[in-house]
């Protein structure tokens, strides 16, 4: 079982516990659980909806510890774009606003950005992001630099600053929680297999590798 955008901690003794029993159940938590609380969400900021919803700055710390102790493994992007009518900012109607953040080209930045202040190293955040993720999905050609793999490499400033501005984001629908919010760590080259890429969608659909 592998259960998916975990954003309550309350979850995390079920999971141990199945774990302790012999269970295989595998975990994964996005960008916005391990940034946002509840505490800081503006009245009527629809942008900040997501499905499940953002908990309080507690539970976040919980899922950091679940994060670092091994009982998440993975932070996926959960990347949910859609036009800015739909999240209904207008009215600021959480109840009728789409539910979904766009997470991906600010994903590694927002997580090395609260990892970096939490005292995780790179080395974490690649195992959380790239190495987890391969391994939850099958991918044995994923997720690690080495012999035999692909070459999927990213050129990563982890010193780097920057101010999210909506207008410089890549996404159709640059409509994010993350405006005007400092993060730590610029994404400066980027290949995939091999050839560097760039504003052009260069992927293609993956399949389960069968053990």
């Amino acid at each position: 079982m592998h259960i998916l955008h975990l954003a309550s901690a309350a979850a995390l003794p079920l999971i141990a516990a199945a774990r302790s029993a012999g269970a295989p159940v595998t975990a994964e938590t996005c960008p916005h659980y391990l940034t946002f609380c509840a505490e800081q969400v503006p009245d009527g900021a629809t942008e900040y909806k997501c499905c499940p919803p953002v908990r309080d700055a507690a539970n976040r710390d919980r899922l950091w510890a679940g994060l670092a102790g091994g009982l998440i493994d993975a932070v996926v992007s959960d990347h949910s774009p859609c036009p800015p009518a739909l999240k209904q900012r207008a009215s600021g109607d959480f109840g009728a606003a789409w539910g979904g953040i766009s997470s991906l080209q600010l994903g590694l930045p927002a997580v090395w950005t609260q990892a970096r202040a939490r005292g995780h190293g790179l080395a974490e955040v690649v195992r959380w992001m790239a190495t987890g993720p391969a391994a939850v999905a099958g991918l044995a050609g994923k997720g690690a630099i080495a012999a035999g793999r692909d070459a999927d490499l990213v050129a990563f400033d982890d010193a780097a600053c920057f101010t999210v501005d909506p207008a410089r984001l890549r996404h159709r629908h640059p409509v994010t929680p993350y405006a005007g919010r400092t993060l730590t760590g610029a994404v400066r080259r980027c290949w995939l297999r091999g050839a560097e890429i760039g504003a052009a969608p260069a992927g293609r659909l993956l399949a389960r590798e069968q053990a």
